[in-house]
């Protein structure tokens, strides 16, 4: 799979108002085949900073960015951040969040 994780710097006065922001492009995201998961948090460190964890199938990341929807985010979505999102994408295997042994639940 490939496993991106976005942060996203949002400009103080739409912070509270991001997720309705991102509304339309999430759940399109989330409905493309090959999706895996699209999640948004807020930081606990800055409340201005929203993070993106999402994750698609090895070849649907390329049709993910060609997407009407990813266009039009393009387009809408600068406007709402004070710069530029930081991200970290890798390719991984698997398809599925795998369990953390060290805080194994019994």
């Amino acid at each position: 799979m490939i496993f991106i994780t976005v942060k996203w710097p949002v400009k103080p006065e739409h912070a509270d108002q991001w997720l309705d922001l991102v509304k339309d492009f999430t759940e399109a995201t989330r409905a493309e085949p090959g999706n895996l998961w699209f999640d948004w948090s807020r930081s606990v460190d800055d409340p201005n900073e929203y993070v993106l964890v999402e994750a698609f199938q090895d070849d649907a990341a390329e049709a993910h960015v060609s997407a009407p929807h990813f266009k039009q985010a393009q387009a809408d979505l600068p406007q709402y951040l004070v710069e530029t999102p930081r991200i970290v994408n890798f390719q991984i295997p698997g398809e599925e969040w795998s369990r953390l042994g060290e805080m194994e639940v019994k």
